[in-house]
């Protein structure tokens, strides 16, 4: 992946890039790194500071999992989303264990947290954009424990369908019915069902591809 200009990238990501002096922008800037994960490949364990990541290309999956193994969909990041969580040096509040896996292959830029944190330290406007961007992503976890604890599953579906198809542009969702339950917070065998009742209905229609929207006012209706 060629070396990108990170100054550049950061001054259209970042609203504090020019209120920090020359010397911590030309710090940050040396202390990043491109890197391309490929599909699958575990990010962050929970477990060390792997530093700020800003998503270039691809998606990536943030989730928590229990010690039984199980694991639920916190949020999804995708092209221009930035990661704060996998941080911990940075947000010493965060007290629990944040996963992040690539969900297909993705081009990101990794800050490291302690370049990231050392510069927040010296500047107050670094130190509320991490705050910010991490309590906008908790309102995102929060929706999905609401949807997980008072909806049914045709709901949730519902909800997850017509999200996709108004973030990627298109009508079929390219996902299998395993990823669905996995962003979901459920299982498959639940998911594969609710389709078929969606498809007999006229609202969907399944097929080894994926899955395409038939009928988005029936699937409103359910929200």
């Amino acid at each position: 992946m060629p070396q990108p200009d990170y100054n550049e990238i950061y001054s259209s990501v970042f609203p504090f890039w020019d209120r920090i002096g020359e010397d911590d922008r030309s710090y940050l800037c040396r202390n990043s790194h491109a890197v391309m994960y490929s599909q699958g490949k575990n990010i962050h364990d929970g477990n060390d500071c792997s530093g700020v990541i800003l998503v270039r290309t691809g998606s990536l999956r943030l989730y928590m999992m229990s010690e039984q193994g199980k694991d639920i969909t916190l949020y999804r990041l995708h092209s221009g989303d930035l990661c704060m969580l996998s941080a911990s040096c940075v947000l010493e509040a965060i007290t629990f264990d944040v996963f992040v896996d690539a969900e297909e292959d993705s081009q990101c830029i990794v800050i490291a947290g302690p370049a990231f944190a050392a510069v927040s330290e010296r500047n107050p406007a670094v130190k509320i954009f991490a705050l910010e961007t991490a309590v906008s992503r908790f309102s995102d976890v929060m929706w999905v424990m609401q949807q997980i604890l008072f909806m049914g599953v045709d709901r949730r579906l519902a909800i997850f369908l017509l999200d996709e198809a108004a973030r990627t542009g298109s009508d079929t969702i390219l996902l299998t019915h395993g990823q669905m339950a996995r962003y979901m917070g459920s299982a498959r065998e639940v998911v594969s069902r609710m389709l078929k009742y969606f498809a007999a209905e006229g609202m969907v229609e399944v097929s080894r591809k994926g899955v395409r929207i038939l009928d988005r006012g029936r699937l409103r209706e359910l929200v």
